[in-house]
């Protein structure tokens, strides 16, 4: 699987596409080029092609334009793929008001986090230890940290709380994407591939030699019909992280106030 880098272009030049301060008109009589459709076009291929397929001769071909045109506008393929990250993290919803207090808030922002890597399964493949600082990205992360601001955390504990989320998002959403990338390589659906699989499975395994496997696989399979169910296990996961926050919440002398510092 092609893992990607991100943070690995020009800081200056990087930072001066992410924020617009500056951009190339084009030429008259040429194609009307500009970031934001190079970058548009860039996510099409990534999403219909993997991110395996991305370079900028790519982008120029689904442009229509020479690949060296490309380069007026976006120095290379390190900053495009900075921007283009900033680009789809921008599609996330940011309600102002949501039901149910910081818990609500935090299962939509894991929502809409979740569809956000299913609508582009690349995102997966992109390492964000260094971040895009573009303004998307820190609208998103302003957001995330308002949705626990004031309930009893710390400065740190609310970064470690927004990262702990992310992080279950991240891996969680993996089992999903995967599956549907299965079934659509092989043809074959989760439901059939379990059903040929099953049968020969009781055949070769003794009960009695994994006796609690074989119980709680027999009760997973019969419920799933495949060999797990990613959307369950997200739900699952998602509400026990926020029962750790409550907990650590509720349980703070103060009821709820964060300590003081030092």
């Amino acid at each position: 699987m092609t893992t990607e880098y991100s943070g690995t272009g020009d800081p200056a030049r990087s930072l001066a596409l992410l924020w617009r301060t500056r951009e190339r008109v084009s030429r008259k009589g040429r194609p009307d080029l500009s970031v934001d459709r190079i970058v548009r076009a860039a996510i099409e291929v990534a999403d219909t092609e993997g991110l395996a397929a991305l370079s900028m001769r790519r982008v120029a071909e689904r442009l229509g334009v020479g690949t060296m045109s490309l380069y007026t506008y976006v120095p290379g393929k390190g900053e495009l793929l900075d921007v283009m990250l900033d680009t789809v993290y921008g599609e996330t919803a940011r309600p102002e008001d949501v039901p149910g207090g910081w818990r609500g808030r935090l299962e939509q922002i894991a929502r809409e986090t979740r569809a956000l890597y299913l609508r582009h399964p690349w995102l997966l493949q992109v390492a964000t230890t260094r971040p895009p600082l573009g303004p998307n990205v820190i609208a998103r992360y302003e957001y995330e940290l308002r949705a626990v601001d004031g309930i009893g955390l710390t400065d740190l504990e609310m970064d470690a709380v927004v990262t702990l989320i992310s992080g279950f998002v991240h891996g969680a959403v993996r089992g999903a994407v995967e599956a549907a990338q299965a079934a659509e390589r092989t043809g074959m659906t989760e439901d059939q591939w379990w059903q040929a699989h099953a049968p020969y499975l009781e055949k070769a395994m003794d009960p009695r030699r994994f006796p609690v496997a074989a119980r709680v696989g027999a009760a997973a399979g019969e419920e799933y019909q495949a060999a797990g169910d990613p959307a369950r296990a997200f739900e699952f996961g998602l509400h026990r992280i926020l029962d750790g926050i409550e907990v650590l919440i509720r349980d703070r002398p103060g009821g709820g106030a964060p300590p003081a510092a030092g």
